[in-house]
């Protein structure tokens, strides 16, 4: 990564080179961090990463078309996927930090559904699953 001094130089170079419409290049610094701060945020770039993460696996798919149908205890989820548990713990967790699966527990089980079903709606409209 390149050191703030440069870049501040870099920027400077731009502006004096009259090819942006700003005339000082804190100014036009400034400009870049809120900008960033609005639509390159890397707070929700890390959210998008886990849920993207998450769809990048064929199992996690599987699972996830598994839920649709209908909750699921997560040894059904290892049963009809021949997962082992610590494998199944894995994606099922996956899923569940990207937001695409709720969990909740009775007794010693634990039950897995989708956590929005809309959201999976529109993704078979946009035809990613």
């Amino acid at each position: 990564m390149a050191s703030k001094s440069k870049i501040s130089k870099r920027l400077q170079r731009f502006v004096e080179s009259r090819a942006c419409k700003y005339e000082a290049g804190s100014e036009y610094e400034r400009e870049l961090a809120r900008l960033v701060d609005e639509v390159a945020n890397v707070e929700i770039a890390d959210k998008q990463r886990r849920f993207f993460k998450a769809l990048s696996e064929v199992i996690r798919l599987r699972i996830l078309k598994l839920l649709e149908v209908r909750e699921m205890c997560a040894c059904e989820v290892m049963a009809a996927l021949s997962l082992t548990q610590p494998n199944a713990s894995h994606h099922l967790g996956i899923l569940e930090r990207a937001g695409l699966v709720k969990s909740r527990k009775d007794g010693k089980w634990i039950f897995y559904s989708i956590a929005d079903p809309e959201l999976m709606e529109n993704m078979h409209k946009l035809g990613v699953l």
